[in-house]
């Protein structure tokens, strides 16, 4: 797996709020500005998504794929890429949260492999792009509900 991409950002909103808005997959087009499309395939017990397929378009990044999801409560959620796309070989992250007393500190890590050969350099960019872009994204939504 290639190293990963990590960053944070402060939430101004309890935990749960933060979640409810990570786990609200098919309104990411609205607000995680690389998806055009998210489709829940699957949903566990307790009703959060398990498997979700996706369209994205990050530039350098365009592809159909989906992933499989682990859920922590209001703490954590995993992905790992169960469905590859043309583009996207692996795929795994997570968004951790952490109550700051003021907010939920989120903290965002991605790793990424490709089918096509690119400079490491420029995958890297683009993965900054994609985590920097949800983290922001993320925030305006859960601060604007």
């Amino acid at each position: 797996m290639a190293d990963r991409t990590t960053s944070s950002i402060t939430i101004g909103a309890d935990r749960a709020a933060v979640m409810a808005v990570i786990a609200d997959f098919p309104a990411y087009p609205e607000w995680a500005g690389q998806v055009k499309k998210a489709e829940i395939l699957s949903t566990g017990a307790d009703g959060r998504p398990e498997k979700v397929r996706f369209v994205l378009d990050a530039g350098v990044i365009s592809d159909t794929y989906a992933l499989a999801y682990t859920w922590q409560d209001d703490e954590s959620v995993r992905w790992q890429i169960v469905e590859p796309g043309k583009m996207l070989s692996e795929l795994a992250g997570s968004y951790l949260l952490a109550d700051t007393g003021s907010g939920t500190e989120v903290t965002y890590e991605l790793a990424a492999d490709l089918t096509v050969p690119m400079l490491g350099m420029i995958k890297r960019k683009a993965e900054k792009v994609i985590v920097e872009t949800a983290l922001k994204g993320l925030k305006k939504r859960v601060e604007g509900r």
